[in-house]
C-alpha cells in the first residue's frame, strides 16, 4: 500500500473513532476525559482527519502533494500541542510520548514521501 494512502486510511479510521466515541479516544491516550468538553474535542479533531484523509484519498497529482504537506504541518503542530501540554503540566510527560509518538511518525512518513515524489517528478 503507498504510504500516502496508509495515512490517509489511517487519518479517516482515528476519525471516526474519535467522533463516534471521544471518551475512549481520550482514554486510549490516556488524556482525561472527565471534562464535558472533552466529547466536543475529540469530534473536533475527529472530524478534521476525516475530512483531511477523505480528500487525500481523493486527490492525486499536486493536488495529494499539497494535502501531503498540509498533513505533515498538521502533524507537526499536533506533536507540538503534545510537548506543550506536558511541559504546562497538562499531562504527563508519558502521556506527552504517547500524543507525540504518532504524530512524528505521520511526519516521518509524509516527508518521506513529499521527497520520493519530488525525485519521481
Amino acid at each position: 500500500m503507498n504510504p500516502v494512502t496508509g495515512l490517509a486510511i489511517g487519518r479517516i479510521v482515528i476519525g471516526i473513532a474519535m467522533f463516534l466515541s471521544p471518551r475512549l479516544g481520550a482514554r486510549i491516550f490516556r488524556v482525561d476525559a472527565s471534562s464535558s468538553a472533552a466529547p466536543y474535542f475529540g469530534r473536533l479533531f475527529g472530524s478534521r482527519e476525516i475530512a483531511l484523509g477523505a480528500v487525500t484519498l481523493a486527490s492525486s497529482g499536486q493536488a495529494r502533494t499539497r494535502l501531503v504537506a498540509a498533513g505533515v504541518a498538521i502533524d507537526a503542530a499536533d506533536g507540538a500541542a503534545g510537548a506543550l501540554s506536558a511541559r504546562d503540566g497538562d499531562v504527563s510527560k508519558v502521556v506527552s510520548g504517547l500524543l507525540i509518538a504518532p504524530a512524528a511518525a505521520a511526519v516521518v512518513v509524509g516527508v518521506a514521501e513529499m521527497l520520493r515524489s519530488r525525485g519521481a517528478a
